[in-house]
């Protein structure tokens, strides 16, 4: 399966369950990788035959700006399921990282990867 990378895109969200993390808005690093057979569109170099990945960023852009989950679990679960709603993505590999999340580290993060049924 072909992949289709989106890396380290900065997006600012209410996340979190203590009360100060409910207060502002957090930056979160999303980091996604989306599976699908691109050799029609490698021959064809037209967008219809590819995904459209502009879209499917601002739809996890407006989506997660607007959100307000406790777990970063279930935000990158729903951002899952937006990726999986372009019908030609067969695989949603999603990493969600809140930098601020733990003293002494770089961020703190989840990994999931979700398949088309």
């Amino acid at each position: 399966m072909d992949r289709i990378l989106i890396k380290d895109l900065l997006v600012r969200c209410v996340i979190g369950i203590g009360a100060e993390e409910r207060r502002e808005k957090q930056d979160i690093v999303i980091n996604i990788g989306l599976g699908a057979d691109l050799r029609e569109a490698g021959k064809s170099d037209r967008l219809e035959d590819s995904v459209d990945y502009s879209a499917i960023k601002k739809r996890i852009i407006a989506e997660v700006e607007n959100s307000s989950f406790q777990l970063v679990e279930a935000l990158a679960e729903r951002i899952a399921e937006i990726c999986l709603e372009n019908p030609r993505v067969m695989e949603a590999q999603v990493t969600v990282e809140k930098p601020s999340a733990l003293r002494f580290a770089r961020s703190v993060g989840v990994e999931i990867t979700r398949t088309r049924r």
